[in-house]
């Protein structure tokens, strides 16, 4: 048994991430327990500061997460329950429900997890994004590809990454994706749990908050150089970058994301956002008057995508700790342990840039040796994959280098595999 004040912190985890956060709670002496699946039992877990790690085995469902985190409330006075990985922000939600514990109803977290939801939020605030029907009325479906012209993106809706999307050309396309998904055996692959979406050609960007109190205290702009989706469908290089401090573009995106978190009432924790600037567009407005506002105009070149309320994938955390010094997944675990006698306070912020290039690779242990600049913060070590993150304080020097790399990864190392429709084979 625990002692009645030594908070325990209970973790999901359905793919193996998150460390840094345990290994944070175990520094400010909290106790951690994991729950994950069986396949992960095996995973490079910091088991060092774990109280406890719970393997479910079989296929997980919300069910099998509840009866566990049952167990371990019988024996620990569970004081946060928290999802590591996107397809369990919703588990984690029901989990506290039933505890009580403080945090995200599952309604809430639905919108930070279910496209449809967020999209049908997003609608409801007022926030520009795609036009959007659910795969559900054939009558909508039909009237919505009458009145909104292709392609169209047909999304899954659940699922992180470019994971399962497609773009459709024509109706026909579009009728004949419905048949194939309704002919799967798994009920929740089927067209009911998708949407067709307004394509939207763009630069897609991404801003990655740490929220505490429903305020903004640290908020990250970055840009993909060419879109998830482009990757997963055609592969290339994966580049992300620090978005140029002072640019419009970072000023409208900044007050974007307070009006979207604002709006969808998130009070605490870390968020990874998306949206996409219409490649048509010109100049961004500049004169923004109230930050949590944005210009009219600049509603008609910027678009919500989607937001999750977890730290972004793709090494994002430790090109964000590159230029600004703050690890997502540790300033994420203080703010879940900040007490009102103990408060939340941001450490101080480099003022830096960073970028990522990363890859599948065609070598199972690539090599980087022969890329020397001084520049290099961090490789990617993952089998198959090859990755590096630069910073500098200066901007353009991130550019050219990142630039470099996705020329000579193309030559050294970048291989394409199919696109991944779901992620069963995962889990």
């Amino acid at each position: 048994m625990t002692e009645p004040n030594d908070p325990t912190i209970l973790c999901l985890a359905s793919f193996f991430k998150g460390n840094e956060f345990i290994r944070e709670c175990k520094r400010q002496g909290a106790r951690v327990v994991l729950l994950t699946r069986e396949k992960l039992l095996a995973a490079d877990w910091a088991r060092e500061s774990l109280a406890d790690l719970v393997a479910i085995p079989g296929k997980t469902s919300v069910q099998s997460y509840l009866a566990a985190a049952i167990q371990v409330a019988r024996r620990r006075r569970v004081s946060r329950v928290v999802a590591l990985e996107e397809y369990d922000i919703v588990t984690a939600a029901h989990i506290r429900e039933h505890l009580c514990v403080p945090g995200m109803g599952a309604t809430a977290a639905r919108c930070f997890q279910d496209k449809l939801a967020m999209r049908a939020k997003g609608r409801d605030r007022g926030l520009p994004q795609p036009e959007f029907v659910p795969l559900l009325n054939h009558e909508a479906i039909d009237e919505f590809m009458k009145r909104i012209s292709p392609p169209w993106m047909l999304k899954p809706r659940v699922g992180a990454s470019a994971m399962g999307i497609r773009k459709l050309e024509g109706p026909e396309s579009v009728w004949r994706a419905i048949a194939e998904l309704d002919a799967r055996e798994a009920f929740h692959e089927t067209s009911a749990f998708h949407l067709l979406e307004q394509y939207i050609p763009g630069d897609v960007y991404h801003v990655d908050s740490l929220v505490e109190g429903g305020k903004i205290l640290f908020a990250s702009v970055e840009r993909y150089g060419v879109s998830p989706f482009d990757v997963t469908h055609f592969g290339g290089v994966t580049v992300s970058h620090t978005v140029k401090r002072g640019a419009p573009e970072r000023r409208v995106l900044l007050a974007l994301n307070r009006r979207l978190l604002k709006s969808f009432d998130f009070e605490r924790g870390v968020t990874h956002a998306e949206f996409i600037r219409r490649a048509e567009s010109q100049e961004v407005a500049t004169d923004i008057s109230k930050p949590e506002k944005v210009s009219a105009s600049a509603n008609h070149e910027f678009y919500f995508l989607e937001v999750a309320a977890r730290v972004g994938g793709a090494h994002t955390t430790d090109t964000i700790a590159a230029a600004s010094g703050i690890n997502l997944w540790r300033e994420w675990a203080r703010i879940e342990l900040a007490t009102a006698l103990h408060p939340y306070v941001l450490p101080a912020v480099r003022q830096e840039y960073a970028g990522i290039a990363l890859s599948l690779a065609r070598q199972e242990h690539p090599s980087t040796a022969r890329y020397t600049d001084p520049e290099i913060v961090y490789r990617v070590c993952k089998p198959w994959h090859v990755g590096l993150v630069v910073r500098s304080p200066d901007y353009e020097r991130v550019m050219d280098l990142l630039a470099q790399y996705t020329q000579r990864f193309n030559e050294d190392f970048t291989a394409v595999a199919p696109p991944e429709e779901t992620p069963g084979q995962h889990l």
